[in-house]
């Protein structure tokens, strides 16, 4: 059964933009949310679309699957069957002393939050931190996407 184990941090400097071996643009919708699983939609760019289940959290790990869709059958889910606006990001690919770490650039109703990712292979792997990062946020549900969206959508209704 597929896991993902990763850790999140918020990014502290700039100075791993020079880094960067390659980035792709995403728009990810919500479909479901529910005792802490999730249904996700996910362009990667223009050309790939899935669809992903993950499942409640236990520690830093939690079940994940992602299956590939028609584009077309995701151009559907985004626009009729999320709650709330897509998430646009762009996901910038570096690497540290070996070790792959993604960043999140949020953009549109997010815009300015950058989120780095580390994925590990056990919940107990020791990784070098490299010097743009910041604090940690795995177990802050203020910074999981969901949560994100959520305070922004109701920064909106406040404000209308």
């Amino acid at each position: 059964m597929p896991r993902e184990i990763e850790r999140k941090f918020l990014v502290a400097a700039d100075s791993w933009r020079p880094r960067v071996l390659h980035r792709v643009e995403l728009r990810d919708g919500i479909i479901a949310l529910r005792d802490g699983r999730k249904i996700r939609v996910r362009f990667y760019g223009d050309t790939r679309a899935t669809l992903c289940v993950k499942g409640p959290r236990s520690g830093m790990s939690r079940d994940e699957f992602e299956y590939t869709i028609p584009c077309e059958d995701g151009l559907v889910m985004l626009t009729h069957h999320c709650d709330g606006p897509p998430i646009r990001k762009t996901r910038h690919h570096l690497s540290h002393e070996g070790r792959a770490w993604t960043i999140d650039e949020y953009h549109g109703v997010l815009d300015g939050i950058l989120i780095a990712e580390i994925e590990l292979p056990s919940e107990d792997s020791d990784f070098p931190r490299p010097p743009w990062l910041g604090i940690e946020v795995t177990f802050n549900r203020d910074y999981r996407q969901s949560a994100l969206l959520r305070r922004h959508m109701s920064a909106l209704a406040d404000s209308a």
